[in-house]
């Protein structure tokens, strides 16, 4: 019974629905006004935690087959890879837009500053050649060997999401503090306090104007 549902087309239908129940969770905070005092951090580390866990259940697929004797679960495997890609390129985006304001050059001064920035942007960009690749037509192209082998690039990203992640959550790393005053102005001033901390702890801290107006 297992079997028959997961070879069907209503199977690949249902996790294609609960892989999007993240960012319908998303949307949903978003509407009822519910992302947080800070809801750049928040958007952030929400579409970065769900990458890493659809990049983790993309990587289980293959021995969780072989271990429950289901081969019919390797249909799922492109469709969960490229919805980490999709999370991740949502990650990036709320770094690249609401962060950064859409500013290249100071994306990528913060790239090569910031080193947990630097790995998490070397696993974005690993991960582009293996969504483009993902399709069968690529397979042919490529040759099964030749495919392969580009393919366990998804090794290095999960080792290089893991130490984003461990470094972003370390406690060396200054976190953003919960802001108060209007809602319009939390999220802006949340990323400036932010900016600057991070700063101070590689001793090249800018001028930085604090809520009540002083400069320091």
């Amino acid at each position: 019974m297992l079997r028959k549902f997961l070879s069907s087309n209503w199977a690949k239908v249902a996790v294609f629905v609960l892989s999007l129940g993240p960012l319908l969770f998303l949307v949903w905070r978003a509407v009822q006004a519910d992302l947080t005092p800070n809801p750049v951090e928040f958007l952030q580390h929400q579409t970065g935690d769900w990458a890493l866990r659809f990049l983790v259940f993309t990587l289980c697929i293959t021995p969780f087959r072989k271990i429950s004797e289901l081969p019919e679960l390797i249909r799922f495997r492109r469709m969960l890879g490229l919805f980490t890609f999709f999370y991740v390129c949502l990650h990036f985006l709320t770094y690249l837009g609401p962060d950064q304001n859409f500013e290249v050059a100071g994306m990528w001064k913060d790239v090569a500053k910031r080193r947990y920035i630097t790995v998490g942007f070397a696993a974005f960009v690993l991960l582009i050649p293996l969504a483009v690749t993902s399709t069968a037509a690529w397979i042919r192209r490529l040759g099964g060997k030749r495919w392969q082998a580009l393919h366990r690039a998804v090794y290095a990203c999960a080792v290089l999401s893991v130490v984003h992640l461990a470094a972003r959550t370390s406690p060396a790393t200054p976190r953003t503090p919960l802001s108060v005053g209007p809602p319009g102005n939390r999220s802006s001033r949340g990323r400036r306090e932010h900016r600057f901390r991070e700063q101070c702890a590689h001793g090249e801290p800018e001028e930085y104007e604090s809520p009540s107006g002083r400069r320091s």
